[in-house]
């Protein structure tokens, strides 16, 4: 008996092809996929740590630059005094102690209410190193570290009318005064010793002329730019220092405002010519003369010519990662840091364009 020969069907023959993987297969494809994924979490990290970095440095050069620059900008205008380069008229008069005193007034001891916001001819003051308002009346209670310094312009928009407590300074071809807007329109001169010699703060300006021709009124700028070490509160967790400035108000008021965020330390020189003719930058504290009007005398502050300024930048928190172990040299003081903070030093010199005469 012929037996038929044995013929293997098409899904037979699949059915003995398919086979699982073998576990050494399997092994090898997860370490692979493990490889895969680790390398993609490696970059994805990489690029976002990179990015932080980015932003964090970008953060960093905002806040330099515009600090920087606001500085920069006020004193080159400083000494702004509208059309006279005449000192006030008269220095030497006592200040009246009838018109309600300045609030929060920067005074250092000594100082006679008013004396600070009166010194208008004092174009730059500074301090180095400490608060020198600390024995008198102290503006900068959350002064932290770094100099002081001291910009007294005038605004570059002439005053229309005139704000009650705001201060004036009547600018004249010959001659200028420092005054309080009121609504009195007249010279009073009943207030004070001598008529002929209205005090600073006189409710109207003596100086007479023609309004818009000869004559002109301006609200008087002063800034006292210092650091402190948090920018929002005090209570802020971490604290992030600021650089901020005490402004004279419209209200005849001094109060801070916030400059810059995450600048740690500001330092300045101050520029004047030698007794041989050459320029050299001095300390504050190598400057003979306080902030306040004191004298019709000159001091060694009116031969100021230029400012060379130092901020320091931090960010806001530190970066994981990270180590600074820097020192930053700015003027006369040095900085050592050993932290995670990144830093950057900005800069520049300033040259004051109105200079007495």
């Amino acid at each position: 008996m012929n037996r038929l020969p044995h013929r293997t069907t098409p899904a037979r023959r699949a059915a003995a092809l398919q086979r699982g993987y073998s576990l050494i297969e399997l092994m090898v494809s997860l370490v692979i996929g493990l490889l895969i994924i680790s390398t993609l979490l490696a970059i994805y990290l990489n690029s976002n740590s990179a990015s932080n970095s980015n932003k964090n440095t970008s953060e960093l050069v905002n806040n330099g630059r515009y600090a920087i620059d606001a500085i920069k900008t006020d004193v080159r205008q400083a000494g702004s005094m509208g059309f006279t380069y005449a000192p006030p008229d008269p220095l030497n008069t006592p200040l009246s102690t009838v018109i309600t005193p300045i609030t929060n007034e920067c005074l250092e001891a000594g100082a006679t209410a008013g004396s600070f916001v009166a010194n208008i001819w004092q174009r730059v003051w500074g301090a180095d190193d400490r608060n020198p308002f600390a024995g008198g009346g102290n503006c900068l209670t959350d002064y932290a570290r770094g100099d002081v310094l001291v910009v007294r312009r005038l605004d570059s928009t002439k005053a229309t009318t005139l704000a009650a407590n705001t201060l004036y300074y009547r600018s004249h071809y010959s001659k200028g005064e420092v005054f309080r807007g009121s609504p009195t329109t007249a010279c009073d001169t009943t207030q004070f010793p001598a008529a002929s010699y209205p005090a600073p703060f006189n409710k109207y300006p003596c100086i007479s002329g023609t309004a818009n021709v000869d004559l002109l009124n301006f609200p008087i700028i002063t800034h006292v730019y210092y650091i402190r070490s948090y920018t929002v509160s005090s209570t802020e967790s971490p604290r992030i220092p600021a650089l901020v400035r005490v402004v004279l108000q419209s209200d005849g008021a001094m109060v801070s405002e916030l400059v810059a965020s995450g600048i740690q330390n500001l330092q300045i020189q101050f520029g004047t010519v030698s007794t041989n003719g050459s320029n050299q930058y001095v300390n504050a504290g190598d400057i003979s003369g306080s902030s306040y009007l004191s004298s019709p005398s000159p001091t060694a502050w009116d031969q100021v010519d230029s400012v060379r300024i130092w901020l320091l930048a931090r960010n806001a928190t530190a970066e994981p990662g990270y180590a600074n172990t820097t020192t930053y040299t700015m003027g006369n003081a040095s900085s050592s840091v050993t932290d995670g903070y990144r830093r950057q030093l900005f800069n520049t010199l300033v040259n004051i364009r109105n200079k007495q005469r």
